[in-house]
């Protein structure tokens, strides 16, 4: 019991850090007029798979580093199949075409990228995190360069006028006093979001390795379903928020984003400060991941669009994942 309230407790911290995170994040984006799509790949993707990176960082440094693999693998494979597929269920999810043609196939690669080299040698070693890290680097060169090039052409001058209508409100807002967003109220839920992310992080992992250890269920179980399904939770809010209000650049962004940030950042973090077993077991995860990339893609290639068709199929493949899973 005292594991299990370890864990809820721990979930709660995270959600709530999440989400006061995100919100200081992106209010005080928009006051320099980030555009939606780079907001939703970075701000938004990486504030929400806060929970991820501490609690594989902390599990590296409580020396249960098999439980960043699983967990990152497993909130991948839930955030593609089961967040996408239900917000596919509630609204059509338009693309742009550098999420078809860039953003998706670099998650793709990323995610061959990992299972390579956990294959050599069968963990991720120092030197394979820096080797993380530095395509970590590369994609924040694309992010800053597609920031360059949105501010500079018209091609998102719809995003641009979603932009301006929320400045319009939020300065209508600080006139009347009312739901003003201060850069000093920003930082304040930044910092207290972050620390919470971190406390959260920790009593997840104890939680967590306490039910495997009494259990005898392995850290790769544990990481793939309740770690992962819990701190994906940030980005399943933020999805279905966002595509139920058409803000479709965010809905999907925000997964793409976590992912490839999951991927590059959080593995890549966690080797650094310790070597990361990478079981057998880990080959068919990643599989699995880069088979939902993969059904993403297909999905939306043909009318750059995500319908209710493909949402079905991805809910479908996380049920016969789970169940597999469970079974084993």
């Amino acid at each position: 019991m005292w594991n299990v309230l370890l864990l809820i407790v721990g979930f709660l911290c995270l959600i709530k850090g999440a989400d006061w995170f995100v919100d200081g994040a992106s209010k005080l984006a928009a006051r320099f007029g980030i555009p939606q799509l780079v907001i939703g790949l970075t701000i938004v993707a990486m504030g929400t798979s806060l929970p991820e990176a501490a609690v594989s960082i902390q599990g590296a440094l409580k020396g249960t580093a098999g439980i960043a693999v699983g967990n990152v693998l497993g909130s991948n494979i839930f955030n593609v199949l089961v967040i996408l597929g239900v917000t596919a269920l509630l609204a059509v999810l338009p693309l742009q075409r550098s999420t078809l043609f860039i953003e998706i196939p670099y998650m793709l690669f990323v995610t061959v990228a990992l299972l390579l080299l956990g294959m050599c040698g069968m963990s991720i070693s120092r030197v394979e995190g820096v080797l993380l890290w530095g395509l970590f680097l590369v994609y924040l060169g694309y992010l800053w360069w597609l920031t360059k090039r949105n501010k500079a052409s018209d091609q998102n001058r719809s995003e641009r006028d979603c932009d301006g209508m929320e400045q319009l409100r939020n300065k209508e807002q600080d006139e009347t006093g009312e739901e003003g967003w201060s850069v000093v109220r920003c930082l304040l839920f930044l910092i207290i979001g972050g620390a919470l992310i971190v406390f959260g992080s920790d009593l997840t992992v104890d939680g967590a390795c306490g039910l495997a250890e009494m259990a005898g269920i392995s850290e790769r179980v544990i990481g793939l379903t309740i770690v992962a399904c819990g701190t994906s939770l940030p980005e399943l809010v933020t999805s279905l928020v966002a595509g139920k209000k058409n803000h479709a650049d965010i809905a999907i962004g925000n997964i793409v984003g976590s992912n490839i940030f999951n991927i590059l950042f959080v593995i890549g973090t966690a080797a650094l400060i310790a070597p990361i077993p990478f079981e057998q077991a880990f080959i068919v995860d990643g599989l699995i991941a880069l088979a939902a990339g993969v059904l993403l893609w297909l999905g939306v290639v043909r009318k750059q669009q995500l319908h209710r068709p493909c949402g079905i199929m991805m809910l479908t493949g996380y049920g016969i994942y789970l169940s597999y899973l469970l079974i084993k």
